[in-house]
């Protein structure tokens, strides 16, 4: 089995969309895109990964509870970062706001920010 290869800095490492109905959105897109959807034991309930049919991790798709509790209803990009700290200052010099701030998640750190135009996005650093 191949290892797999860590998304370079500057890339679009992950999706993932958090909703309060994570059951119903993952059978819409097991539907509509024919994902397939591994569940990801969150300690009391499931977030789930979602494979392409060659079983390759494409998206996530999670509860709007516990940690995501806070996370907006949309399809969240994970941008790669070298380091997330100076990123967060960046991001906060230039006229953005962290949304949900720097924690531990899949073999690193990610924080949710938002660009001066109000867009979303995560960064994310590896471990």
């Amino acid at each position: 089995m191949s290892e797999a290869k860590t998304p370079e800095v500057g890339s679009i490492g992950w999706v993932d969309l958090t909703v309060p109905n994570a059951e119903e959105v993952r059978d819409f897109y097991a539907q509509v895109v024919g994902w397939k959807p591994q569940p990801l034991d969150m300690g009391g309930y499931s977030d789930f990964v979602m494979l392409a049919p060659g079983g390759e991790g494409k998206a996530g798709i999670c509860h709007a509870r516990g940690k995501n509790a806070g996370q907006p209803p949309v399809w969240m990009v994970y941008l790669m970062v070298a380091n997330l700290d100076a990123s967060i200052a960046s991001c906060e010099e230039l006229g953005g706001k962290v949304l949900v701030p720097a924690r531990g998640a899949g073999g690193g750190r990610f924080c949710v920010i938002q660009d001066p135009a109000g867009a979303v996005a995560a960064l994310f650093q590896g471990g």
